[in-house]
């Protein structure tokens, strides 16, 4: 842990603090920070072995910050979320919408740096699968939002979901975040372009070809396991 990220850790609980004493609705902040509170022991724990750099760590506060914000007041009640609808001409509160597209925008970038230092996804597949696991995170939230609402407290599913009338809500949430995402990694791509040309198009280039000796797999690996 050094000073900047002992800093981040302090804001971050600050924040949580704030957001904990009298919230908007208490049963929709207990919903609300489910996740947080498996969420960020997590990620401490895992830095232990695994640490990533100051930025995918600024980045992730950034996100938890913008969530304990919408935990306090519910996502539909937001003061800047109203404040959005008015520039956005908008007929609802536009914060859940922020956090959505925060969530692709801010995370795609940590999980880029897992792929790219675990997996070891270059080229295409280092910019493509951060947007496919945020879309695909997403999509698991919505069904775990829904999940929570229906086993734990059904009477809170209208603040905690904050679907604010709008039937296709999840999907509109869904799509944020893949804008999100996918902003992020078109400026990572234009920073990567921008400083390192060749080895950007080599990368890209290289992303698309088979190693020497691939094979299919398959009945091919298959009928290679039952012989040895």
């Amino acid at each position: 842990m050094t000073r900047y990220r002992w800093f981040l850790l302090a804001a971050f609980l600050l924040v949580w603090a704030w957001a904990a004493v009298l919230p908007r609705h208490r049963h929709d902040w207990l919903l609300e920070n489910v996740l947080v509170f498996v969420f960020v022991p997590v990620l401490v724990l895992l830095a232990r072995y695994f640490r990533l750099s100051d930025v995918s760590y600024t980045l992730i506060a950034l996100f938890l910050v913008l969530h304990l914000v919408g935990s306090h007041y519910t996502y539909a009640e937001v003061p800047f979320g109203f404040t959005l609808q008015r520039w956005l001409g908008s007929t609802r509160n536009m914060y859940d919408r922020l956090v959505h597209f925060s969530f692709g925008f801010f995370l795609a970038y940590p999980m880029r740096e897992v792929f790219w230092r675990v997996a070891r996804a270059r080229g295409f597949w280092g910019y493509y699968l951060p947007f496919d696991v945020v879309m695909s995170l997403s999509a698991v939230f919505e069904l775990f939002e829904w999940g929570i609402v229906a086993l734990v407290n059904p009477e809170a599913g209208s603040a905690y979901l904050g679907t604010q009338g709008d039937e296709w809500d999840a999907q509109k949430d869904m799509l944020s975040a893949g804008v999100g995402a996918l902003l992020a990694m078109l400026v990572i791509a234009g920073i990567n372009w921008r400083y390192r040309r060749r080895e950007f198009t080599r990368e890209l280039r290289d992303s698309f070809r088979l190693e020497p000796g691939d094979r299919p797999l398959g009945e091919v690996a298959l009928r290679e396991m039952a012989r040895d």
